[in-house]
């Protein structure tokens, strides 16, 4: 197995600041938008951005949520191994809202899928947007793009994309693994 760096520290931290500013032109103050990050791996990039929006861009008081998707999946009953649900937070309506779905990678669409079914639950939004640190472009089993990515990446076969972040590997940083030596 061998892994090839695709994404640094420094380059993640430049590529927030982007996604933050291109939030910023399309949402302003937020004052209809709410931010939420998809369990387990996507909330990760959404409290980056939401630090990030509050501290460096003074934007104050934008509705933050967590999604589960576990039981919305099209694969839940599948496999062998039993899935584990996170849990939602969201502790406000979506109806009538902007909402800016936040996942760390993009590959089928299918968890995006899932998460627009959950996301009913919560009220009607009159707008969805979705951000992704990663776009697997190629990948995709339903036709799915993400409105703001970090960085697109080209992986075939056997490669698989993985984001570290700090808070939960140690270190940010994103490779590019493949199963081949």
């Amino acid at each position: 197995m061998s892994q090839k760096v695709l994404l640094s520290s420094k380059e993640i931290h430049i590529i927030l600041h982007r996604l933050a500013c291109q939030l910023l032109e399309r949402h302003l103050d937020f004052s209809d938008s709410v931010l939420i990050g998809l369990q387990p791996r996507g909330t990760f990039l959404a409290r980056r951005l939401l630090e990030l929006l509050e501290t460096d861009y003074k934007v104050t008081g934008i509705p933050f949520g967590l999604l589960d998707i576990t039981f919305y999946r099209d694969d839940f009953r599948r496999g062998d191994k039993t899935l584990a649900a996170s849990s939602t937070h969201i502790d406000f309506l979506v109806e009538g809202k902007r909402v800016v779905l936040i996942d760390d990678v993009l590959f089928t669409g299918r968890s995006i899928r899932a998460a627009l079914t959950a996301l009913q639950s919560f009220g009607r939004p009159r707008e969805i947007e979705l951000l992704t640190l990663i776009d697997r472009r190629f990948s995709r089993h339903l036709p799915i793009q993400p409105d703001y990515r970090g960085r697109q990446v080209d992986a075939i076969g056997g490669e698989r994309v993985k984001v570290c972040w700090k808070e939960n590997e140690g270190e940010d940083a994103v490779y590019l693994i493949s199963d081949k030596a």
